[in-house]
Protein backbone atom coordinates (compact mmCIF):
# COMPACT_ATOMS: atom_id res chain seq x y z
CA UNK A 1 0.00 0.00 0.00
CA UNK A 2 2.80 2.42 0.81
CA UNK A 3 2.76 5.75 2.61
CA UNK A 4 0.71 8.66 1.26
CA UNK A 5 1.07 12.39 1.86
CA UNK A 6 -0.32 15.72 0.71
CA UNK A 7 1.74 18.91 0.69
CA UNK A 8 -0.31 22.07 0.27
CA UNK A 9 1.92 24.75 -1.22
CA UNK A 10 4.64 22.72 -2.92
CA UNK A 11 5.58 24.67 -6.03
CA UNK A 12 8.75 26.10 -4.50
CA UNK A 13 10.80 26.53 -1.34
CA UNK A 14 10.11 24.41 1.73
CA UNK A 15 7.09 22.68 0.24
CA UNK A 16 8.93 21.49 -2.86
CA UNK A 17 11.99 20.37 -0.90
CA UNK A 18 9.87 18.57 1.67
CA UNK A 19 7.88 16.77 -1.03
CA UNK A 20 11.14 15.53 -2.53
CA UNK A 21 12.32 14.20 0.85
CA UNK A 22 9.01 12.41 1.23
CA UNK A 23 9.27 10.72 -2.15
CA UNK A 24 12.86 9.74 -1.35
CA UNK A 25 11.45 8.06 1.76
CA UNK A 26 8.92 6.05 -0.22
CA UNK A 27 5.85 8.28 0.00
CA UNK A 28 3.45 8.89 -2.84
CA UNK A 29 2.82 12.63 -2.58
CA UNK A 30 0.05 14.86 -3.84
CA UNK A 31 1.52 18.32 -4.35
CA UNK A 32 -0.63 21.41 -4.72
CA UNK A 33 -0.18 25.04 -5.68
CA UNK A 34 -1.48 27.76 -7.93
CA UNK A 35 1.22 27.46 -10.59
CA UNK A 36 0.31 24.45 -12.74
CA UNK A 37 3.46 24.67 -14.86
CA UNK A 38 5.63 24.43 -11.72
CA UNK A 39 3.67 21.40 -10.52
CA UNK A 40 4.06 19.71 -13.90
CA UNK A 41 7.80 20.37 -13.93
CA UNK A 42 8.17 18.83 -10.47
CA UNK A 43 6.11 15.80 -11.51
CA UNK A 44 8.44 15.07 -14.43
CA UNK A 45 11.17 14.31 -11.87
CA UNK A 46 9.19 11.37 -10.49
CA UNK A 47 5.97 10.56 -12.31
CA UNK A 48 5.30 7.45 -10.23
CA UNK A 49 5.32 9.16 -6.85
CA UNK A 50 3.98 12.65 -7.56
CA UNK A 51 0.31 13.45 -8.06
CA UNK A 52 -0.38 17.08 -8.90
CA UNK A 53 -3.41 19.20 -8.12
CA UNK A 54 -3.66 22.86 -9.07
CA UNK A 55 -5.18 24.59 -6.09
CA UNK A 56 -5.53 28.07 -4.60
CA UNK A 57 -5.53 27.84 -0.81
CA UNK A 58 -7.91 30.80 -0.57
CA UNK A 59 -10.59 28.89 -2.49
CA UNK A 60 -12.20 26.99 0.40
CA UNK A 61 -14.70 25.30 -1.92
CA UNK A 62 -11.80 23.87 -3.92
CA UNK A 63 -10.15 22.70 -0.68
CA UNK A 64 -13.33 20.88 0.28
CA UNK A 65 -13.48 19.26 -3.16
CA UNK A 66 -9.94 17.90 -2.81
CA UNK A 67 -10.90 16.10 0.39
CA UNK A 68 -14.14 14.85 -1.13
CA UNK A 69 -12.15 13.32 -4.00
CA UNK A 70 -9.43 11.76 -1.84
CA UNK A 71 -11.03 8.27 -1.66
CA UNK A 72 -10.75 8.09 -5.46
CA UNK A 73 -7.04 8.98 -5.32
CA UNK A 74 -5.61 7.39 -2.17
CA UNK A 75 -6.61 4.38 -0.10
CA UNK A 76 -5.39 6.35 2.94
CA UNK A 77 -3.43 9.49 3.81
CA UNK A 78 -0.71 9.25 6.43
CA UNK A 79 0.51 12.85 6.41
CA UNK A 80 -0.86 16.26 5.45
CA UNK A 81 1.44 19.29 5.40
CA UNK A 82 0.14 22.84 5.16
CA UNK A 83 2.89 25.06 3.79
CA UNK A 84 1.05 27.72 1.78
CA UNK A 85 1.53 31.24 3.09
CA UNK A 86 2.24 34.82 2.09
CA UNK A 87 3.17 38.11 3.74
CA UNK A 88 3.86 41.66 2.64
CA UNK A 89 5.27 44.75 4.30
CA UNK A 90 2.50 47.23 5.03
CA UNK A 91 3.88 50.40 6.58
CA UNK A 92 0.76 52.46 5.83
CA UNK A 93 -1.81 49.82 6.80
CA UNK A 94 -3.33 49.50 3.34
CA UNK A 95 -6.24 47.07 3.32
CA UNK A 96 -5.45 45.75 -0.16
CA UNK A 97 -2.08 44.55 1.14
CA UNK A 98 -3.39 42.88 4.29
CA UNK A 99 -6.43 41.15 2.78
CA UNK A 100 -4.53 38.54 0.70
CA UNK A 101 -2.44 37.65 3.76
CA UNK A 102 -5.54 37.13 5.87
CA UNK A 103 -7.35 35.16 3.17
CA UNK A 104 -4.35 32.88 2.70
CA UNK A 105 -2.86 32.51 6.18
CA UNK A 106 -6.07 32.61 8.22
CA UNK A 107 -9.14 31.62 6.19
CA UNK A 108 -7.41 29.28 3.75
CA UNK A 109 -5.20 27.67 6.38
CA UNK A 110 -8.04 27.15 8.84
CA UNK A 111 -10.13 25.31 6.29
CA UNK A 112 -7.25 22.95 5.49
CA UNK A 113 -6.66 22.32 9.20
CA UNK A 114 -10.32 21.50 9.76
CA UNK A 115 -10.66 19.30 6.70
CA UNK A 116 -7.46 17.41 7.50
CA UNK A 117 -8.34 16.86 11.15
CA UNK A 118 -11.85 15.62 10.35
CA UNK A 119 -10.51 13.37 7.58
CA UNK A 120 -8.04 11.79 10.02
CA UNK A 121 -10.74 11.45 12.65
CA UNK A 122 -12.86 9.37 10.29
CA UNK A 123 -9.83 7.45 9.00
CA UNK A 124 -8.71 6.70 12.55
CA UNK A 125 -5.16 8.04 12.27
CA UNK A 126 -3.00 10.67 10.60
CA UNK A 127 -0.41 13.37 11.07
CA UNK A 128 -1.15 17.06 10.42
CA UNK A 129 1.80 19.44 10.06
CA UNK A 130 1.72 23.20 9.57
CA UNK A 131 4.66 25.40 8.61
CA UNK A 132 3.93 28.53 10.65
CA UNK A 133 6.76 30.90 11.66
CA UNK A 134 8.90 32.32 14.44
CA UNK A 135 6.93 35.48 13.56
CA UNK A 136 4.00 33.99 15.46
CA UNK A 137 5.57 34.85 18.81
CA UNK A 138 5.37 38.66 18.75
CA UNK A 139 3.98 41.52 16.67
CA UNK A 140 5.80 43.63 14.10
CA UNK A 141 4.97 47.19 13.08
CA UNK A 142 6.20 46.64 9.50
CA UNK A 143 4.27 43.44 8.67
CA UNK A 144 1.47 43.29 11.26
CA UNK A 145 -0.92 41.06 9.32
CA UNK A 146 1.73 38.43 8.63
CA UNK A 147 2.83 38.20 12.27
CA UNK A 148 -0.77 38.17 13.49
CA UNK A 149 -1.78 35.50 10.98
CA UNK A 150 1.10 33.27 12.01
CA UNK A 151 0.12 33.70 15.67
CA UNK A 152 -3.37 32.57 14.68
CA UNK A 153 -1.97 29.50 12.91
CA UNK A 154 0.24 28.56 15.86
CA UNK A 155 -2.59 28.87 18.35
CA UNK A 156 -4.95 26.91 16.11
CA UNK A 157 -2.41 24.11 15.80
CA UNK A 158 -1.94 24.03 19.56
CA UNK A 159 -5.71 23.86 19.94
CA UNK A 160 -5.85 20.91 17.55
CA UNK A 161 -3.07 19.19 19.50
CA UNK A 162 -5.16 19.58 22.67
CA UNK A 163 -8.19 18.28 20.83
CA UNK A 164 -6.25 15.28 19.51
CA UNK A 165 -5.31 14.27 23.05
CA UNK A 166 -9.03 13.88 23.80
CA UNK A 167 -9.93 12.18 20.53
CA UNK A 168 -10.01 8.59 21.77
CA UNK A 169 -11.21 6.90 18.59
CA UNK A 170 -8.41 8.26 16.39
CA UNK A 171 -4.64 8.53 16.72
CA UNK A 172 -3.95 12.02 15.35
CA UNK A 173 -0.54 13.68 15.61
CA UNK A 174 -0.14 17.46 15.34
CA UNK A 175 3.15 19.21 14.54
CA UNK A 176 3.76 22.95 14.44
CA UNK A 177 6.95 23.96 12.61
CA UNK A 178 8.23 27.48 13.38
CA UNK A 179 11.00 28.45 10.95
CA UNK A 180 13.24 31.47 11.32
CA UNK A 181 14.85 32.94 8.21
CA UNK A 182 15.23 30.34 5.46
CA UNK A 183 16.61 31.05 2.02
CA UNK A 184 13.34 31.07 0.05
CA UNK A 185 11.55 33.52 -2.26
CA UNK A 186 9.42 34.92 0.57
CA UNK A 187 12.47 36.37 2.37
CA UNK A 188 13.44 39.87 1.25
CA UNK A 189 15.90 42.41 2.61
CA UNK A 190 18.76 41.94 5.05
CA UNK A 191 18.39 39.11 7.56
CA UNK A 192 20.50 37.23 10.08
CA UNK A 193 20.89 33.50 10.72
CA UNK A 194 19.67 32.76 7.21
CA UNK A 195 19.55 28.97 6.88
CA UNK A 196 20.13 27.14 3.59
CA UNK A 197 16.91 25.64 2.29
CA UNK A 198 18.18 22.06 2.22
CA UNK A 199 19.49 22.17 5.80
CA UNK A 200 16.28 23.70 7.14
CA UNK A 201 14.04 21.26 5.29
CA UNK A 202 15.98 18.27 6.57
CA UNK A 203 15.45 19.52 10.12
CA UNK A 204 11.75 20.01 9.38
CA UNK A 205 11.48 16.45 8.07
CA UNK A 206 13.26 15.07 11.13
CA UNK A 207 10.78 16.90 13.37
CA UNK A 208 7.92 15.42 11.35
CA UNK A 209 9.31 11.89 11.53
CA UNK A 210 9.78 12.27 15.30
CA UNK A 211 6.22 13.66 15.55
CA UNK A 212 7.33 16.70 17.50
CA UNK A 213 4.53 18.87 18.85
CA UNK A 214 6.56 22.00 18.09
CA UNK A 215 9.92 22.56 16.42
CA UNK A 216 11.99 25.69 15.78
CA UNK A 217 13.91 25.64 12.51
CA UNK A 218 16.84 25.82 12.48
CA UNK A 219 17.31 24.57 16.03
CA UNK A 220 19.15 27.67 17.27
CA UNK A 221 16.00 29.73 16.69
CA UNK A 222 14.75 28.20 19.92
CA UNK A 223 17.01 30.72 21.71
CA UNK A 224 15.48 33.64 19.79
CA UNK A 225 12.01 32.33 20.58
CA UNK A 226 12.74 32.28 24.30
CA UNK A 227 14.13 35.84 24.16
CA UNK A 228 11.18 37.12 22.15
CA UNK A 229 8.79 35.84 24.78
CA UNK A 230 10.39 37.84 27.61
CA UNK A 231 11.64 41.05 25.95
CA UNK A 232 9.49 44.06 27.00
CA UNK A 233 7.50 45.65 24.15
CA UNK A 234 9.30 49.01 24.44
CA UNK A 235 12.62 47.31 23.79
CA UNK A 236 11.26 44.94 21.16
CA UNK A 237 9.81 47.77 19.07
CA UNK A 238 13.30 49.10 18.40
CA UNK A 239 13.95 46.01 16.32
CA UNK A 240 10.48 45.02 15.10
Amino acid sequence: MGKKAIVFGATSGIGQELAQLLTNDGYTVMITGRRLERLQNIQTQNKEQYIIKQHDITDVDASEKIFEELPDIFDKVDLIVHNAGIGEENYNLEWDKDLPTLETNVIGATRIYQLAYNYFKVQGFGHLVSITSIASIRGNRFVPAYHASKAFQSNYMESLWMKAQRTKKANIDITNILPGFIDTDIITGDTFWMAPLDKATKQIYNAIKNKKRKAYITKRWWLIAMLLKIVPPRILMKFM
